[in-house]
């Protein structure tokens, strides 16, 4: 593999212990580079190997329908590298507690990684690094191009950060090596995961129940992606953006748990027999945006703050701080769907039910916030809340830098100017009435 696809978070000594590999991001044991790594590595030193995932038993706004989604996809996992001889431990706390006991207790020679852009992801990784003696590696598994080598700062649109992706995808647009069966072996088995018990043992909220929609998993994963490109991706830039239309992949919420790579996306999207302007289409929003949004989270601390916005639309939106709104709603109502809008009413009880909202209609949804809330921050807040409480691509880089664009320009241009908005672009009910047939999409959501 390439190795600019790792970076060392610290400089140790290797002792004679097992190699593990510390899942975090990329819940999935086939397609995944961090693991890929980690098994080279022990081969290399005639080591055994392990994959241990640190599950906190309550994590900011997420609900049961998030953990459940998780829990039954690393139970996938678990049975995957198993048929590998590579033992799975799930165990619970705060990494940064629980993974360097981990490593104690199991005298690991060496920790890897995989890349997350978020701050809460990034300081786990510190402070682990400042409790442990060992080498510690981290590898960007969920990127076709890794983060730091795509770009070393912060890109202001997809015009700036494209050409670079597009330089790179030769040399890492490839297929994987597989992960095989490893030869050195881990003297004692883990118990296997009880998902009754832990479940049991969450402290989250249970008021937000599972979806049955959409099935976890790593194989439902690669089943979904193979839906999508035999019956939806020839026509995927003409519907894309009409909620009416079953025209989106439905794959974010399997990107964002990790259960399948973006590169083998968008290897199997460059396989299949469709022009190339809907492959185009598609990858545009699979690796740019995509790519796009990690670089905005990686190199904007301030991702989730209206600090984070654009010089300009901080400015314009400070000049029309104090304009006069029609509505302001209170964060129950936008919650519970009690807006003047029923169009915005109908996104906001999709998100609730099928824990996913239509592309097209999140960016109006997180612009309507804007509108008839009391502030920019505000807004954010709300926006941020809602989208991490209920989505299940919730908490993740795609998120933070949509709501960002929706609500402060990120990566976007100053239009005309107009009240509360400023130079921020505006969307409207009557410009979605053109677009779509919104009365449909509202009787449809109704009947959910």
């Amino acid at each position: 593999m390439d190795r600019r696809r790792v970076r060392t978070i610290r400089y140790g000594i290797r002792n004679k212990g097992p190699v593990a590999y510390w899942m975090n991001r990329d819940q999935r044991a086939n397609d995944n580079w961090a693991l890929i790594f980690a098994q080279s590595l022990a081969i290399e030193q005639h080591l055994p190997l392990c994959v241990v995932f640190c599950l906190s038993p309550q994590f900011f706004n997420t609900t049961l329908r998030h953990y459940d989604f998780m829990l039954e996809g690393l139970k996938e996992v678990e049975a995957d590298l198993l048929h590998k001889e590579i033992p799975f431990f799930l165990i619970s706390g705060t990494p940064e507690k629980e993974i360097p006991r981990f490593i104690s207790s199991h005298r690991v020679s060496s920790l890897i990684t995989d890349f997350d852009p978020l701050k809460i992801k990034r300081d786990w990784k510190e402070r682990v690094a400042r409790e442990i003696a060992i080498p510690f590696f981290e590898v960007d598994a969920h990127n076709i191009v890794p983060c730091w080598v795509a770009s070393e700062k912060l890109e202001y649109g997809a015009y700036t950060i494209r050409p670079k992706i597009r330089h790179l995808l030769k040399d890492f647009l490839t297929e994987f090596p597989p992960v095989q069966k490893h030869p050195f072996q881990w003297k004692k088995k883990p118990a296997k995961i009880d998902l009754t018990s832990i479940r049991k043992g969450l402290t989250v909220d249970r008021s937000v129940s599972p979806t049955a929609w959409i099935k976890p998993g790593e194989k439902a994963a690669h089943e979904q992606l193979e839906n999508f490109i035999k019956k939806r991706l020839g026509r995927y830039s003409r519907e894309r953006n009409d909620p009416n239309c079953q025209g989106q992949s439905d794959l974010s919420p399997y990107l964002h748990f990790g259960q399948i790579s973006a590169q083998r996306i968008a290897l199997e999207v460059l396989k299949a027999r469709i022009g190339n302007d809907e492959k185009n289409a598609f990858l545009e929003e699979l690796i740019i945006r995509k790519e796009l949004s990690d670089n905005y989270c990686f190199y904007n601390n301030n991702y989730d703050r209206f600090e984070g916005f654009p010089t300009w639309a901080q400015k314009t939106l400070n000049d029309h701080r104090n304009d006069h709104r029609a509505y302001i709603y209170s964060l129950k109502a936008f919650e519970d769907a009690k807006t003047h809008d029923d169009l915005w009413n109908a996104a906001q009880v999709e998100l609730v039910k099928c824990g996913k909202m239509h592309g097209y209609m999140r960016m109006y949804w997180a612009k309507k916030i804007l509108e008839w809330s009391e502030s920019p921050e505000a807004a954010l807040e709300i926006a941020i809340y809602l989208n991490d409480r209920y989505g299940l691509d919730g908490m993740d880089p795609n998120g933070y830098t949509g709501i960002a664009w929706s609500i402060g320009g990120v990566h976007d241009r100053p239009w005309r100017e107009r009240p509360i908005f400023g130079k921020v672009r505006y969307m409207s009910y009557s410009g979605c009435s053109k677009k779509f047939d919104v009365q449909s999409y509202i009787q449809r959501i109704a009947n959910l």
